[in-house]
């Protein structure tokens, strides 16, 4: 081995990236599980999955308050003494809601995966919204909102999706005082019984699982048929966008910056285009050397960031751009923003700036492949998604073979800057 020489550099792009398989198991209820092993670590991430986002509810904020509520309260313990048992382990236990579904997720050490087993059943299968805690809750979300309206971005994230789907549409819908004024406790109980029953639940574990986790599944989610079986219907609802395109909204008469959201609908992860369109917004602004960046933020100064990103919505989709710019400068930094996008739709990628979008994406892909925690989250969005590894590998090969003329004919199709949205909030 001559030291004088350095060994080869290779891109990331050469890299032949494959997807680590999942092993599933089913419960004996008929509950699927879908298991990544790894003993790197003594640590293990437990997730259930349910069809509880926003887009089943028949009242707004329900599925957001059910799964919060859940871990507050079961016939046996305290929201106290849950969080307590948790702690005690150095455990975490999240829960999420989202637009298509809802999530628990518990992060721990292997050990502790039969002792806190029970706690995670007692939270799923036997919570009781207590009256008080749904009261408090009422209140702490409400002073949140009341904060957050103040702040010029966070009324900006709400406008743009309604005006991109609609007010009364899941994507669009937002919180509101009355809203949560008009929680009920047993509301929320009829949800939860709903949804939250064992057929509707998935399991997805990673990490270094005890030899018996699998009896252990069994014994406290796969034993019984639990709240009953209930079959859902997924609604169709229409988007119904905003006949207006441009908008300017005073929150703060004497505020000093405003946030701007540029932004259009585009179809789904199911169409063709997609996957091609995740490599233009990365031009564009998808990462920190990117065309926005580059301009707005580089050279003229107008914003400490600015960023695009494709929005990964079941139904439909959206391109957004968002950043948050002095008051003075607003309106050059939305005309600089269209001069990017007219100069994708009329001048073709340079090679060496395609060459380096692709390293950079298929380098953040084997980051995210890295460890058993980000190859099941990978998995889930797969498998909840109805999609399977042809899907990713499908897109790791758009990444390697895309042409600059293939994204120029794509921005000419989808970037033409009357198609969006503009909006200003200071």
């Amino acid at each position: 081995m001559n030291r004088t020489i350095p060994p080869p550099i290779k891109d990331a792009v050469e890299f032949d990236i494959k997807l680590k398989p999942y092993e599933k198991f089913t419960l004996d209820n008929g509950i699927p599980v879908y298991a990544i092993k790894s003993e790197e670590q003594e640590t293990l991430q437990l997730e259930l999955v349910f069809p509880a986002g926003s887009w089943y509810e028949s009242e707004s904020l329900e599925a957001l308050a059910t799964n919060f509520l859940m871990k507050n309260g079961t016939s046996k313990r305290t929201a106290l003494e849950i969080n307590e048992a948790i702690d005690y382990h150095g455990a975490y236990l999240n829960r999420n809601a989202y637009h298509e579904n809802a999530t628990f997720t518990l992060h721990c050490l292997s050990k502790h995966t039969e002792v806190l087993l029970p706690v995670l059943q007692d939270v799923i299968l036997d919570p009781v919204f207590p009256e008080e805690e749904l009261q408090l809750y009422k209140q702490n979300q409400k002073q949140k909102l009341a904060v957050n309206l103040q702040k010029c971005d966070f009324v900006a994230n709400r406008f743009i999706d309604k005006y991109l789907f609609g007010e009364f549409h899941p994507y669009g819908r937002v919180s509101s005082m009355m809203a949560y004024d008009a929680l009920q406790a047993e509301t929320l109980r009829a949800f939860y019984q709903k949804h939250y029953t064992y057929n509707n639940c998935r399991i997805f574990v990673a990490g270094n699982m005890p030899g018996n986790m699998l009896a252990l599944l069994n014994q406290y989610f796969g034993s019984t048929r639990w709240n009953g079986e209930s079959s859902l219907l997924r609604p169709e609802l229409p988007v119904q966008p905003a006949e207006e395109k441009k908008f300017r909204i005073f929150n703060d008469e004497n505020g000093v910056q405003g946030a701007i959201r540029i932004g259009r609908p585009f179809p789904n992860r199911y169409h063709p285009d997609f996957p091609k369109m995740l490599v233009l917004n990365t031009i564009l602004g998808g990462y920190f050397g990117s065309r926005l960046m580059s301009n707005i933020r580089e050279e003229k100064g107008y914003t400490y960031g600015i960023y695009s990103q494709l929005y990964n919505f079941r139904q439909v989709s959206a391109l957004n751009i968002q950043t948050e710019a002095g008051r003075d400068v607003c309106e050059a930094t939305i005309e600089e923003v269209y001069n990017e996008l007219r100069r994708l739709q009329n001048e073709p990628v340079p090679q060496e700036e395609l060459d380096l979008v692709r390293n950079y994406m298929i380098g953040s892909i084997l980051g995210d492949l890295d460890g058993a925690f980000q190859l099941i989250q990978r998995w889930k969005n797969l498998i909840l998604n109805d999609l399977d590894e042809n899907y990713f590998y499908n897109n790791i090969q758009t990444i390697k073979n895309i042409t600059a003329e293939e994204l120029q004919q794509l921005a000419k199709q989808y970037l033409t800057p009357g198609d969006f949205y503009e909006l200003v909030v200071i």
